[in-house]
C-alpha cells in the first residue's frame, strides 16, 4: 500500500512552507470569524491538491514563493467550493466533523465561501502572475458550472455517462489540472510541459472522482457518509449508470427515477445499490478508472526528475488505491 509519506518526500520542506502560508492566511483577529476561520483550517485533507502544485513546480524546475501562493489560492479556492456545495446538498458532515453550515447555518457558510474566495484571489494576485489570477478567476466558474450541470442533471429524466463525465471534468478533474498546469506556470515551464502537466492533473481528477463515487456504495463510517448518500442527493454516478443501461430493467429504471426526484426510501436506495452491484456497474467503474490511472502514468515517461517521476506514479497509485 501506498503511504502518503513516501509522496510527499521529494517536496516536505515545500509543504510545509505551504502549511505555514495556508494557515496564515486563514486567521482573523476578529472573534468569532477567526473561530470560523480556525474551523475551516482544522479540516484539513490529505493536501492531496497542493502536493500536485509542488511536485509539478519541481519537476519544471523549483518551488518558488509563487508556486507557494498557487498551491494555497487553488486549496482555498476549493474549500470555499466545499462550503457551498454543503449548502446546496444540506450536508450536515465533512471530512469526519461537522460542515460550516451545520454549525453556523447557512447565513454564515455562504458568506464564508465568499470570504475564502476573496481570500483565494488575493494570493492569485500575489503571485504576480496575470496569466494565473485569469486561471483561477476562470476556475471559480467552472467549478460553479458543474455542481449547476450537476443540479440539472438531476431533472433529467435519464442519467448518461457523457453528463456524467461533463460534470465531474467540470469539478474535480478542473481543480486538479489548474492544479497540475499552475505548478509547471510557476517555475516557468514551456507550453509544451505546462498542458501535459495540465493533462496529468485532468487525468488525476477524473480518477479521483470515480474513486469516490465508488465510495457510495459501501458502508464505511470512516468516509463520512452512509451508503447511498449520492443517491439520498437524487444523484446517478458511473456505476449505477452502467448497471441501468447494461440492464434497463423496468422496476429499476423506476426506481432511479424516484432517486432522482428525492422520493426514493432508504430500503429503496438499498435496492438499486445492490443491482449496481449485481449488474457489475462497481467493476465497470474501476476498469474505467484504471484506464484513465494509465493513460496519467504514460505521461510521466519523459519527466527528468526520477524522485518527483516515481512520487508521482506513487501518487496516481494512491488516488485509485484509497481506503477514503
Amino acid at each position: 500500500m501506498i503511504e502518503l509519506s513516501d509522496i510527499l518526500r521529494p517536496v516536505e520542506a515545500d509543504l510545509e512552507r505551504y502549511r505555514l502560508l495556508f494557515d496564515g492566511t486563514l486567521t482573523h483577529p476578529d472573534e468569532f470569524l477567526g473561530g470560523v476561520l480556525a474551523h475551516v483550517r482544522g479540516r484539513k485533507g490529505k493536501m492531496m491538491r497542493p502536493l500536485l502544485v509542488l511536485l509539478m513546480a519541481r519537476e519544471a524546475g523549483g518551488c518558488s514563493e509563487c508556486s507557494l501562493r498557487a498551491a494555497v489560492a487553488l486549496e482555498l479556492l476549493h474549500t470555499a467550493s466545499l462550503v457551498h456545495d454543503d449548502v446546496v446538498d444540506e450536508s450536515g458532515e465533512r471530512r469526519g466533523q461537522e460542515s460550516a453550515n451545520a454549525v453556523y447555518g447557512n447565513k454564515i457558510a455562504v458568506l464564508l465561501g465568499d470570504y475564502l474566495l476573496s481570500l483565494s484571489l488575493r494570493q492569485a494576485a500575489l503571485t504576480d502572475r496575470p496569466e494565473m489570477v485569469d486561471i483561477i478567476a476562470q476556475l471559480g466558474g467552472t467549478l460553479s458550472e458543474g455542481e449547476i450541470f450537476q443540479l440539472a442533471n438531476i431533472r433529467q429524466a435519464v442519467s448518461t455517462e457523457e453528463a456524467y463525465f461533463r460534470i465531474i471534468r467540470h469539478k474535480t478533474a478542473a481543480l486538479f489540472a489548474a492544479c497540475g498546469q499552475l505548478g509547471a506556470l510557476s517555475a516557468d515551464a514551456g507550453a509544451d510541459f505546462t498542458e501535459l502537466a495540465r493533462a496529468f492533473g485532468e487525468e488525476v481528477g477524473v480518477c479521483f472522482q470515480i474513486r469516490d463515487d465508488i465510495f457510495d456504495y459501501f458502508e464505511d463510517a470512516a468516509i463520512g457518509k452512509p451508503t447511498g448518500n449520492d443517491m439520498a442527493e437524487g444523484k446517478l454516478t458511473l456505476p449505477a449508470i452502467y448497471a441501468l443501461d447494461r440492464n434497463p430493467d423496468a422496476e429499476m429504471l423506476q426506481l432511479a427515477d424516484r432517486v432522482k426526484k428525492g422520493e426514493a426510501e432508504k430500503k429503496e436506495i438499498a435496492r438499486l445499490v445492490d443491482f449496481t452491484k449485481r449488474e457489475g456497474g462497481i467493476d465497470y467503474a474501476r476498469r474505467v478508472m484504471r484506464e484513465r490511472h494509465d493513460e496519467a502514468l504514460g505521461m510521466l515517461a519523459g519527466f527528468r526528475d526520477a524522485e518527483v517521476r516515481q512520487a508521482l506514479s506513487d501518487y496516481l497509485d494512491f488516488v485509485v488505491e484509497r481506503a477514503l
